[in-house]
């Protein structure tokens, strides 16, 4: 393409789609705040938000091209829309934050060992990162997802049939983790610990990624300050976030210092193990063919 029509080009204004979930904590506080509409404003990228129940209807949304760009997702996620075909480019990670995720019982219950699962129903949502935990945390006690009897529940309907006694266990993460524990009592059987590092993901549809590497550099930009941020103000953002997902600020609080928020270029270690999460699934037989991870591409900031 000519120079001059480059420049043409890149005059009109071009729409920046941000899907995002209620766990999306550093996207939710660029876009209350603003940041990217500002930053963005001299690359004449034009941003609307879409926010979505769950990880696979967001990275399904990108594949389709209905968004641009996805908030952080669970490790889990990733693996299961890219054997169902998804073209997706890997732009960011949080650093590990293992205790950010668990499976709780509730209280009173008499369960006290990940064995002791065995013939329980379990709620946690399909393809996310607690599908995964659910996984290790069986085969460390001998079992595989066959011994138990899935439910698979948004996190509003896994609360619901937890705290109702329909299920036996539940396999959540922050913030939901943290407002179960803090308002049921609910207690942790394991969390992630050495079972899971529990990343979160940044993902681009490809074209966009290809095409917009200069919108990338903003995004990620932006999102390494709010992580610092937050990390700097547990008490400050605690304040702002929660009013934002309807939790009260103690609760947000003790989420957030269980997640790294500490977003970095992917690298070779968060590939290796989104492939090792890929091939239990697909031992698991949850998924129906091997992925391959390293066909798809990495954005890294220059």
């Amino acid at each position: 393409m000519p120079f001059a029509a480059g420049r043409a080009l890149a005059a009109e204004p071009e729409k920046l789609r941000i899907g995002f979930q209620k766990s999306s904590t550093l996207t939710i506080f660029l876009k209350s705040r603003g940041t990217l509409e500002k930053a963005l404003a001299p690359l004449k990228a034009e941003v609307q938000w879409h926010e979505f129940t769950s990880g696979l209807p967001l990275l399904e949304a990108l594949n389709i091209g209905a968004v641009d760009l996805s908030a952080d997702v669970a490790d889990a996620v990733p693996p299961f829309a890219l054997a169902a075909g998804a073209k997706l480019t890997y732009y960011a990670i949080e650093t590990p934050s293992p205790q950010a995720q668990a499976i709780v019982v509730r209280k009173d219950s008499a369960i006290t060992s990940v064995a002791q699962l065995k013939g329980q129903k379990v709620a946690f949502a399909k393809g996310a990162g607690a599908h995964y935990l659910i996984l290790e945390a069986l085969a460390q006690s001998g079992l595989t997802i066959k011994d138990i009897e899935p439910a698979y529940l948004s996190p509003a309907d896994g609360r619901a049939a937890f705290e109702g006694g329909n299920v036996a266990a539940w396999v959540i993460w922050d913030p939901f983790l943290a407002a179960v524990q803090r308002q049921s009592g609910a207690r942790i059987l394991i969390d992630g610990g050495k079972l899971s590092s529990y990343r979160r993901f940044y993902l681009a549809a490809t074209p966009y990624a290809q095409r917009r590497t200069d919108v990338l550099g903003v995004v990620y930009a932006e999102l390494q300050r709010a992580g610092e941020w937050i990390k700097k103000n547990p008490g400050p953002a605690a304040e702002w976030h929660a009013p934002v997902i309807g939790l009260d600020a103690a609760t947000v609080e003790a989420a957030n210092l269980r997640r790294s928020y500490r977003v970095q270029p992917v690298d070779a270690e968060a590939l290796a193990e989104q492939q090792r999460i890929a091939d239990a699934f697909t031992q698991a037989q949850i998924l129906p063919k091997r992925v391959s991870v390293a066909d798809s591409p990495v954005w890294r900031p220059a």
